[in-house]
């Protein structure tokens, strides 16, 4: 049996509630519910079960502090010059590169491929396809988006199933900060 994982973080609720606030005005996208969000620090994918015990029990060797995250700032992704994802864009700062390289180095540790795509912080608001409307309006509404800072005190694995309507993610274990 394989399971599909990935590791993230949680926005708080309140966070999630302004998130959800600005899903309105492209035509025909997907917008992401409340248990969609996230950033995402490590997509794992398809793994076997023993491999995904053996990830689960690695991932609870990582120690790191709380820290403070800002979302702020919105932005698309495109494949071959149509846009793809609508997203919430997250400052960078060094607590949360360490975090991720540690997760990316217990992955690599349990067999897992190395990722090789750059760490690009964000939180998904939209799937879009051909038929979504245009998404400058929403661009320039909302590009200046700039939530409260939060305070990071936790990772989560999360097994994502594939439905019609759209991935439901369920947490699978929590990672507490160790300090």
């Amino acid at each position: 049996m394989s399971h599909r994982l990935f590791i993230a973080l949680r926005p708080p609720q309140t966070l999630r509630d302004a998130l959800l606030d600005t899903m309105d005005g492209v035509d025909s996208a997907r917008w992401q519910d409340d248990d969609q969000l996230h950033l995402t620090l490590r997509y794992i994918g398809e793994t076997e079960t023993h491999r995904a015990d053996d990830l689960a029990e690695a991932l609870g060797t990582i120690c790191f502090e709380p820290f403070e995250l800002r979302i702020a700032g919105t932005g698309i992704f495109e494949r071959k010059g149509i846009p793809r994802t609508l997203w919430a864009g997250v400052e960078k700062n060094e607590p949360l590169g360490r975090l991720q390289r540690r997760v990316e180095r217990v992955c690599q540790s349990v067999g897992i491929e190395a990722e090789h795509r750059k760490f690009t912080p964000h939180v998904t608001l939209a799937r879009l396809n051909t038929a979504s409307g245009p998404v400058a309006p929403w661009l320039a509404q909302h590009g200046k988006l700039a939530l409260a800072p939060w305070t990071v005190q936790e990772f989560v694995l999360f097994e994502s199933e594939l439905h019609e309507e759209g991935s439901i993610y369920t947490p699978v274990i929590r990672y507490p900060a160790t300090a």
